[in-house]
């Protein structure tokens, strides 16, 4: 990853390297499980954020920029229920301005066409 959190450690958040983008993926275990059967959507929503905060900082290093990162809220929409597979979600950056950054994030399990969730963020950059 691009930054070290210990909430992405503790949900089991893993960079995938075998892409260019800045893929995050929770692998299927029980501990992420929420419902019966279900990925848990703290879960969900926790791997969204992450997603954005690993773009963000991918972003504003590409720049020289050391910002530090302050939410300012995020807004996720669950499309259907995460089942017993790996999860994986992606962001883009909308916009970096002098004060806030706006991103946008899907998380998906077997079909990237088919999302499971999605997620918009503003973030306060600290400079």
């Amino acid at each position: 990853m691009a930054f070290h959190s210990p909430y992405a450690d503790m949900i089991g958040a893993r960079r995938n390297d075998a892409t260019d983008e800045p893929i995050l993926t929770i692998a299927w275990r029980s501990e992420v499980e929420g419902r019966p059967g279900y990925v848990h959507g703290g879960i969900i929503a926790g791997l969204l954020e992450m997603a954005c905060y690993e773009a963000l900082i991918l972003e504003l290093r590409a720049s020289g920029d050391e910002a530090r990162l302050k939410p300012i809220n995020v807004a996720v929409d669950y499309l259907r229920g995460g089942v017993v597979a790996d999860t994986h979600a992606v962001a883009q950056i909308v916009r970096v301005g002098k004060r806030v950054a706006n991103a946008t994030a899907i998380c998906w399990q077997d079909d990237r066409s088919r999302p499971i969730a999605t997620a918009r963020m503003h973030i306060l950059l600290d400079r």
